[in-house]
This record gives structure tokens, sequence and C-alpha cells, in this order.
């Protein structure tokens, strides 16, 4: 896809279809699991559904891992005590989803994990099921958290909002 073609679904892409293809109702039975996941292990989650690039970023070539990243820093979901922030990004127009997590996270999850739990939620999205592709990431990313992370007793602590962001 060239730079004008790429500006231009970005650019046609508003919020709306984001909030179309994820209800309220669904959404918030999706932040109670990702509340009760936290409560398991030290990881601190947060999802970001975004829409489409802002046009001009299209048109500079920004990618979904840079927007990711980008996102991840503006959510200060690096900001956690034990550097355990998982953020994960989906971003419709270009149908990619990005998983980004804190160094307290990487140095114990090999990138094939991440990679792999991204698979399986583009197989689900292919589908048109993009509720059950986020839920079923939510489930896989807490079972890589509970093996990497467990929360072994300690205390719980919620230092991130666990609403999902739509964009």
């Amino acid at each position: 896809m060239n730079r004008w073609q790429r500006a231009w679904r970005h650019l046609c892409s508003t919020g709306w279809q984001a909030r179309r293809q994820f209800p309220a109702v669904q959404l918030k039975r999706l932040e109670r699991r990702i509340a009760e996941s936290e409560r398991a292990h030290r990881g601190q989650l947060r999802f970001v559904v975004e829409s489409a690039l802002d046009w001009r970023a299209a048109w500079r070539g920004m990618s979904a891992r840079q927007r990711a990243l980008q996102w991840f820093g503006e959510l200060r979901v690096w900001d956690t005590e034990e550097n355990t922030g998982v953020l994960v990004y989906l971003l419709l127009a270009e149908r990619r989803i990005e998983i980004v997590a804190d160094r307290g996270i990487n140095r114990r999850v090999a990138a094939g994990e991440w990679a792999g739990i991204c698979a399986e939620m583009q197989r689900a999205f292919a589908a048109r099921d993009h509720v059950a592709g986020l839920e079923l990431g939510l489930s896989r990313i807490h079972e890589v958290l509970l093996k990497h992370a467990p929360r072994d007793g300690e205390s719980f602590v919620n230092e991130l909002p666990d609403q999902v962001v739509v964009r």
C-alpha cells in the first residue's frame, strides 16, 4: 500500500467504527476481566482500540508498533513499581495487533510468546469476532503472567486504570 492509500484509509476511518465493533456493555465485561486478572499476577494491563492513525501520522509512515509505543508512554504503562505493565494495542484500519511489555516482564517472557498471542487474536479478528479476540488475548496474557509473574501472596495494588481506551 502506498503512502496515499494508507493516508486515505486512515482519513476515512473514525472512532465510531471502533465503538460500533466494541459496544460499551462488552467493554465493561472486558474491563471486569482485566481487574480480575490483575489480582492473580503482578502484571498491570491496558488495552487500546484505535480506529485509525491520525492522517498526518499515516502520511509520515508511522507503524502500528510505533503508535503502540506512543500509547505505552502516554498511558504511563511503563510507570509501575515492578515495571510489569503490558499494553495491548489494536489498530483497526490496518488490522494490526501489538503487545508492548515493560522491561520487568520482557526479561521473563520471550518475544515469541507475545507474537503467538497476537496471531491467535488476529485469527479471531479475521473471523470478525473482535470482542472475542480481545478476550482471547486477555486470557492468553493472563496465563503468561501467571507463569512468569505470579502474585505469590503479595498484596494487590491496582496501579493503572482497567478501562479500555477506544478511539
